[in-house]
């Protein structure tokens, strides 16, 4: 495609004793934040950010500590330094849009120690419209060759006790509720040993990113990174008196710190997001321009879609994952043996495959088929108890590869490791070339349980670089790659398409099994605004029996089932799973009338815009298709019912649209009455106006086609 890219670069001598000329400044493209760095008398780096002219990050070093090495912290002098910058447009092979725009002003500023050693240290910023990154990047040089970095000290001081939407800084698990509170407030160690998380470490008063925030001049901050590679995921430490927060790798206790490089090294970029409107964070592409263009080529071999699977089950207590019976997958307790209720059975496949084929589902995942799942729960010998390729005795797999192709239906493999990540490694090559012997294009892999070998951990480097290799690995054999139980999103998918989803939250599953009583009606709108910032979220909706009472009397989904179908634009993914069961969409033998906005819903976008929204309370996301040019949009509501305006002068001039409303009825509740919901036909164009009402921990999705 054609590309516009203009750079124009200066370089900046300063010579030691012009110690004034030391501060370097610039500015977004359109002005509104700027950047200060400079050195202070100590020689410490240290940089300020401004955004309409007020100060939103003040005074904030930098610094690393290694082991065995003195730490890299002062006595720098300014070398010189690069400004330049770059406006370019790219393409995503899939995604929220299209076509993405990579405009930014960059300064690259080359320090070196004013010691007999002259330790060389580069810091690269890039500064958007929509916030900045930075990253350090360590030369090639004669006196440093490689370090065990056992801190990255990267300060954000904060210039105020901003809200915060946050969850604790753990090593291995990203699955808790988000908490509401000022920085000041923030306790991540009460959190420890949360009982619905299978591996939890939180060693610091520490949170994870994205971590959200709103000052009290109504500006949204977001800070995280990008593109994680062959380094630690970074938590951030919070000092409440300070108001500050402070890089904090995650650790491996083999290693004996944070992480092993050799130079030349360049870290992930920090990241902080700037935004006046809530919705402005959503619709930023910062993250994934601050990775590398695609390096893979083509991904034909994905189709975002649309998928049923024998999973849900399971979850509510239906059916388990193992034929034995000697473990309640649905407890995590050992069970008595020959109480088997197994899922994947042939017959509950070929179930699913009818359903999916005639409901214009394309996809479908199926858990449990495999041997060994009696095994891997409450033991540490973990190590290959599963092989991706021996099915249990009551799944004939060729027998339901052949059926699904007979109807048109894409079967997506299933890789539980076990948190086994060596086995898994040694599997990979077999494994996949069985997937692509029987047609098969992407997995759902997953991490359940804590790392072994014991020290490491799911957010460490080695698990980043193993799951650096999987994507790698995966992309060699054309198969695409859904990660649960993951490292956090960095916007590697511009990299590496084939990555085309992950978990790294609290999904839906928690509303079956969590002894908390679930998510409650705020968690999701406070993920548009949090997690979903980093990336595709696998979060499974589609639950159409609210309460499966059925199951269990004391579980439920809490969100009305409109909110429910909002789910499907509102939490963005190329691979959308209509997870409950297909008797669930049944009313009398017919198809729930509410499914159809489910078979009618796109999943790969042409565009996507925000239309309203607050973090925690509730958003409107609006999305036109790829292709067809039809509009789908969501919008959902916490635990507090409100009315939500929507005009459409998004649309086509002179376009019509025949469109389809379903949102809560009248007497419709979380709670009360999640299924009440109503159907309205309309007719939509650019001047129209609607005013919907959304019930308490309610929703409603609306479809406008051409």
């Amino acid at each position: 495609m054609k590309k516009l890219v203009f750079i124009c670069c200066v370089t900046i001598l300063l010579i030691s004793c012009q110690e004034k000329s030391n501060h370097l400044i610039t500015e977004s493209p359109n002005s509104k934040i700027k950047l200060d760095f400079n050195l202070n008398s100590a020689g410490q780096p240290y940089y300020v950010v401004n955004f309409n002219n007020k100060t939103i990050i003040d005074t904030s070093f930098m610094s690393f500590d290694f082991k065995d090495l003195a730490p890299l912290n002062n006595n720098f002098k300014i070398v010189s330094s690069i400004a330049g910058t770059t406006d370019e447009t790219w393409q995503m092979p899939w995604g929220e849009q299209l076509d993405v725009r990579n405009h930014y002003n960059e300064l690259i500023i080359n320090l070196e120690e004013k010691s007999e050693l002259k330790r060389k240290l580069n810091i690269h910023f890039k500064i958007y419209d929509d916030g900045l990154g930075f990253r350090y990047e360590f030369p090639e040089q004669d006196n440093l060759k490689e370090v065990l970095i056992t801190d990255e000290n990267t300060e954000f001081n904060l210039t105020g006790d901003h809200k915060v939407w946050w969850i604790p800084g753990d090593w291995d698990i990203y699955e808790h509720l988000y908490n509401e509170t000022k920085f000041s407030e923030i306790d991540a160690l009460s959190k420890q040993n949360n009982v619905n998380l299978n591996a939890t470490y939180i060693p610091e008063n520490a949170v994870n990113t994205p971590v959200t925030m709103k000052t009290d001049d109504g500006v949204y901050l977001s800070f995280h990174e990008a593109d994680l590679t062959n380094y630690a995921g970074m938590t951030l430490k919070v000092d409440a008196e300070k108001m500050n927060m402070v890089s904090e790798l995650v650790g491996s206790e083999i290693l004996g710190g944070k992480a092993k490089v050799s130079i030349p090294f360049n870290t992930p970029w920090r990241t902080i997001q700037v935004a006046e409107k809530a919705g402005d964070l959503i619709e930023s592409k910062m993250i994934l321009n601050l990775n590398d263009p695609n390096i893979i080529g083509g991904v034909s071999y994905f189709t975002p879609m649309k998928y049923v699977g024998i999973w849900w089950e399971m979850h509510i207590g239906k059916s388990t994952w193992d034929l034995e019976g000697s473990q309640d997958m649905n407890t995590f307790t050992t069970g008595k043996v020959g109480t088997s209720r197994h899922g994947a059975t042939t017959e509950n496949a070929k179930k699913y495959i009818d359903f999916a084929s005639q409901n214009g589902i394309k996809g479908l995942l199926v858990e449990g088929w495999n041997t060994g799942w009696d095994k891997w729960i409450n033991t540490d010998d973990r190590e290959g108890v599963f092989d991706f390729m021996t099915p249990y005795s009551d799944y004939d797999f060729d027998e339901v590869m052949q059926y699904a192709k007979k109807k048109g239906v894409e079967v997506i493999m299933h890789h539980e490791t076990s948190a086994a990540p060596r086995t898994y490694e040694k599997q990979m090559e077999v494994a996949y070339n069985f997937m692509k012997a029987n047609g098969m294009n992407s997995v759902k892999t997953g991490y359940v349980g804590k790392i072994i070998p014991k020290g490491e951990y799911h957010h460490g480097q080695w698990m980043v670089n193993h799951y650096q290799k999987v994507l790698e690995e995966a992309a060699k054999k054309k198969i695409a790659v859904n990660a649960h139980e993951p490292i956090k999103d960095t916007g590697k998918r511009r990299t590496y398409p084939n990555a085309i989803s992950r978990e790294g939250n609290r999904g839906q599953e928690f509303n079956a099994w969590a002894k908390d009583g679930g998510n409650p009606p705020s968690h999701l709108p406070t993920v548009a605004f949090t997690r979903m910032l980093s990336g595709p979220f696998d979060f499974t909706p589609g639950v159409f029996n609210i309460k499966f009472n059925e199951y269990k009397e004391d579980n439920q989904v809490n969100t009305t089932l409109a909110q429910q179908l909002a789910l499907y634009v509102v939490i963005y993914s190329p691979i959308q799973m209509a997870c409950d069961l297909p008797e669930h969409y049944m009313i009398k033998g017919k198809i729930h009338p509410a499914f159809q906005f489910i078979t009618d819903v796109g999943v790969d976008w042409q565009q996507s815009k925000v239309l309203n929204g607050e973090v925690g309370d509730y958003v409107t996301i609006a999305r036109e298709e790829r292709g067809t040019g039809n509009w789908f949009i969501g919008g959902i509501t916490d635990e507090n019912p409100r009315t939500i305006d929507l005009n459409f002068d998004f649309l086509e001039e002179g376009q019509v649209y025949n469109a389809v409303l379903y949102k809560d009825a009248t007497e419709a509740h979380w709670d009360t009455n999640p299924t009440d919901i109503e159907i309205e036909q309309l007719t939509i164009d650019k001047n129209s106006k609607i005013t919907v009402q959304l019930a308490a921990g309610g929703g409603f999705a609306l479809s406008l086609m051409k």
